[in-house]
């Protein structure tokens, strides 16, 4: 049969041999010499046309990189603002020159004057060329005629700090250098191409060669024994070959298709159904001529992957050639690298699924769900207790609480979520806690260190189908935090070694996240702990308002909201809201230093545009202070909203610093928001703060907040302040706190990214029969009626044991103001929580304590007022100062709070008349 082929192809041949080729392969040989010729040419022009352009470009780059080098360089601003800037650039820029490789680098003003330049006299005469794009701000190249000849040349802009243009710098080259470039890589272009035309030519010279010696130089011998070595590879390849012919004729079976196939010696010749060892799907393939490629079909025991397509040359037998390769081995790898597909895929599933956020119950939930049912059938995780608070793990297994389970059923009888476990020594769990490295245990039904745990719960573990466990530490910085325990049941086979590796793996990813989480815990924790630490714990009692208020932490972070209750003489009441700029342990202590200057700029009684004034200057320092530090973060600012009622007027006067404007509920139950000037946030400096005095109906509603109730990512301010009014609207009866719950459940979602602060005071008014006005006239006689009716009026109200203390109190400030101060005189008893005096003059000059000495005539009486009274002090208004007194109201059966007796024991050789303290 192989010879019958090779007479074949010899016949096919011959007609081809007889011919004479070598004119053919001469004009072949021209012809490619010519083609090469050309495109050497061709080639050898666009190359220089390219070089000349890519060295134009790169003579542009290098110049724009110079000048914005040099523009940007250290002491350049400075030398800019010298009073010879010539001096102290011209060596800079000629070492910069010589250094970057340009003809020339100058620097020069915003009007083109030039300070620089490598020919000296140039220099103080205009530049050059267009600056104006440069003086906007940008980078302008251009080719111009200078003092140098045709250059090429790049003007950048010299910013100071704030942006403004102070200067200008242009580097650049000369065109005949650029030039100079291009012929200068021309003689290594032309080179090229002739090297390369050499090539080309021997390269065809010697393919021409080559063609004449296979069309004239072989005998038919030659040609034949050619062949025959085709026949000798056809049969020694690896690869089964068959040739089928048109009819479904076996024509050609070489030797590794016979192995394969398993066919008998003679089977050349014979139709291919006739081979009853063949598969039906095979047989019907081979007789059926379509083309097919990598088909599988079985073969025995082996998997054989089919190609088959029809032979198509003109002249020649027609039928199919067909290809088989064994593909049983590359199955088996194919399974090893799906094997390995699928454990990259679950690494990257765990990389994107576990640690999405900085809470250790949701990590460790997210490391027991990744797994299932892919590599494990249950999964639970058990952390130390310690771990779940933010803090260090115990070093032993005693106190793992199970944190997550998950598996492909519910109904396992694995430990519960939240149970605590302490493992025995000779458990995986607390052998893997105390090596650091994973514990593999292939059949759970022998071992019996894990059977010790927990007998029952054990036995019904197997029971249940459970056979297999890989206990994995969860490590992270050298510390184990818990375990993670992978379980397989009767769904798989049992965990082996090459397992063990990909659990480990598996849970070093899960256990940077988990103690990532935990260190937050631990911040968090501590954020939280100081911020409710610096909060007012319980507000003070006072008559003025009913308060309700509600404080909630953001759950990525503390920041620095915070809200007080200020008790101020005269009934009166302040309410503060803020908050500082930024999060974690620097805002909520800033907030702190805040409130406490709050509390303390209470006592002097300011009104609140005063207040916040100094506020504003306080963080303004607290800035300075910082800025200079290398670590400290600056506070950048604060915001404020500063209210004071007195329920005796129902007047409320407010200022506000940056902050969101306070909302009011009336008494029919609509809503509206103050109209109070808003202030820039505290820090900013150089604007005054307004105050707003509004009158407030008794039982009306304000509500201060902070922009994390009403602000939100997904919608704007206006939205948040109407869904605010929503909440509000329509419950006028309805107690504060109840309105904080039901404004909070409105307006947040469940986790909060911004701390928030709200504070609702229901006004109150003071009746009229607990307040007592009287004018008095600028006459020290007037002192004895005030006193009469003074008494009266306490009698009236149940306090005559107060009588006797308030009328000498009264007295004194009576007194002074009559003395040192000016009309009108005004005195106020307020009956409230205590008994409260006020005398209003029209005098700002402060009255100050004496101690006076023992043969002076005066001077005792405000320390008479301040040894009688509880608290006394002094505020000022627009019409003057009010000095005001407390005493407390005895309760029922206590005697008066100073009798004659006790004052003259305080004060043996004076009258309680004479105060002797200036005003």
């Amino acid at each position: 049969m192989a010879n019958r082929f090779a007479g074949f192809r010899r016949i096919s041949l011959r007609p081809l041999v007889s011919k004479s080729p070598r004119s053919v392969a001469g004009q072949v040989l021209v012809l490619q010499v010519a083609l090469v010729v050309l495109l050497v040419a061709c080639g050898v022009v666009a190359l220089a046309l390219q070089s000349k352009r890519d060295t134009t470009a790169e003579a542009v780059r290098r110049s724009i990189a110079v000048a914005q080098t040099f523009a940007h360089s250290p002491g350049v601003l400075a030398a800019l603002e010298a009073p010879d800037p010539s001096k102290i650039l011209q060596p800079l820029t000629e070492a910069g020159r010589k250094a970057a490789g340009v003809d020339f680098i100058v620097v020069m003003d915003t009007k083109g004057i030039r300070y620089t330049h490598p020919l000296p006299n140039r220099i103080g005469k205009r530049f050059v060329g267009t600056i104006e794009p440069s003086l906007a701000g940008k980078v302008y190249t251009e080719s111009v005629h200078g003092p140098l000849g045709h250059e090429v040349q790049a003007t950048v802009p010299i910013e100071n700090p704030t942006g403004k243009v102070v200067g200008l710098v242009s580097a650049g080259l000369k065109v005949k250098n650029v030039t100079h470039q291009v012929w200068l890589q021309l003689p290594i272009i032309l080179g090229a191409g002739a090297g390369a035309l050499a090539l080309a030519t021997g390269g065809t010279a010697l393919v021409g060669r080559r063609l004449r010696r296979q069309t004239h130089s072989l005998a038919p011998d030659e040609m034949t024994r050619m062949y025959d070595h085709h026949d000798a590879v056809l049969h020694s390849v690896r690869e089964g070959v068959l040739i089928v012919s048109d009819d479904g004729r076996l024509l050609l079976a070489n030797d590794e298709a016979r192995r394969l196939l398993e066919l008998p010696p003679d089977v050349e010749g014979r139709q291919v159904s006739e081979l009853s060892n063949l598969d039906s799907e095979t047989v019907a393939l081979l007789s059926s001529g379509r083309a097919a490629t990598d088909e599988v079909h079985f073969a025995g025991e082996r998997l054989l992957a089919v190609n088959q397509r029809p032979m198509e040359r003109e002249g020649g037998p027609r039928g199919t050639v067909v290809t088989l390769r064994d593909s049983t081995e590359l199955q088996a790898l194919t399974g090893t690298a799906e094997i390995a597909r699928e454990r990259l895929k679950l690494l990257y599933d765990a990389g994107l699924g576990i640690g999405t956020t900085l809470d250790v119950l949701r990590t460790a939930d997210e490391l027991a769900r990744v797994p299932v049912p892919r590599f494990a059938d249950f999964v639970t995780v058990d952390l130390s207790d310690a771990v779940l608070h933010g803090e260090e793990p115990a070093p032993t297994a005693t106190d793992l609480r199970r944190t997550a389970v998950c598996g492909i059923r519910n109904d396992h009888p694995l430990y519960e979520e939240g149970r605590l476990i302490d493992f025995l020594p000779s458990t995986p769990q607390a052998r893997g806690y105390g090596s650091g490295r994973a514990e593999l245990v292939t059949d759970l039904s022998t071992a019996t260190g894990w059977h010790a745990q927990d007998p029952e719960r054990t036995k019904e573990i197997v029971d249940y189908g459970i056979h297999s466990l890989i206990a994995a530490p969860i490590q992270a910085r050298g510390v184990v935090l818990g375990m993670a325990n992978f379980w397989r049941s009767k769904e798989h086979e049992p965990f082996d070694e090459e397992e063990l590796s990909l659990a480990e793996e598996l849970v070093a990813r899960a256990a940077v996240s988990i103690d990532n989480a935990r260190r937050y815990t631990r911040e968090h924790a501590l954020a939280v702990t100081l911020q409710r630490s610096l909060l007012p714990r319980a507000l003070p009692e006072q008559s003025a308002v009913d308060v309700g208020y509600r404080y909630l932490p953001a759950q990525s972070g503390v920041s620095g909201d915070w809200f007080d209750v200020v008790p101020l003489p005269g009934s009166r009441v302040a309410l503060v809201v803020g908050d500082v700029v930024g999060h974690g342990l620097h805002a909520a202590a800033t907030m702190g230093r805040l409130r406490t200057a709050v509390h303390n700029f209470s006592t002097l009684d300011l009104p609140p545009d005063e207040l916040l004034s100094h506020l504003d200057d306080l963080v303004g320092r607290i800035d300075q202070d910082e800025a200079g530090t290398e670590s400290a973060v600056g506070v950048v600012g604060a915001t404020c909203l500063y209210a004071i009622y007195d329920p005796v007027t129902r007047r409320c006067v407010m200022a506000r610093a940056g902050h969101l404007a306070p909302a009011l509920v009336h008494p029919d139950g609509t809503v509206t928001f103050a109209d109070v000037p808003a202030g820039p946030p505290l820090g900013l400096g150089g604007m005054p703060f307004q105050n707003a005095e509004l009158e407030l109906v008794e039982g009306a509603e304000l509500v201060l907040y902070t922009d994390g109730l009403i602000e939100d990512r997904k919608r704007d301010l206006d939205v948040g302040m109407d869904l605010l009014r929503d909440a509000l609207a329509g419950h006028p009866n309805r107690p504060p706190e109840e309105s904080c719950q039901a404004v909070l459940d409105e307006l947040l979602p469940d986790r909060p990214k911004d701390d928030v602060a709200l504070l609702i005071a229901r006004t109150r008014a003071l009746p009229p029969d607990r307040i007592a006005d009287w004018d008095v006239p600028l006459d020290p006689a007037a002192v004895a009626g005030m006193r009469d009716a003074v008494s009266r009026k306490l009698d009236e109200w149940g306090l005559s044991e107060l009588g006797f203390s308030m009328e000498l109190v009264l007295s004194e400030l009576i007194t002074n103001a009559i003395r040192y101060g000016s009309e009108p005189i005004q005195v106020r008893l307020i009956h409230d929580r205590t008994l409260i005096c006020e005398v209003a003059d029209g005098s700002s000059t402060s009255p100050h304590l004496r101690y006076a000495a023992t043969m002076d005539e005066g001077g005792r009486g405000l320390f008479l007022v301040s040894q009688i009274a509880e608290r006394w002090g002094t505020r000022y208004t627009p019409q003057g100062k009010v000095i005001w007194a407390e005493q407390a109201v005895p309760h029922a059966g206590e005697g008066p709070v100073l009798s004659l007796a006790d004052a003259e024991a305080l004060f043996p050789d004076e009258g309680a008349a004479d105060s002797g303290a200036p005003m």
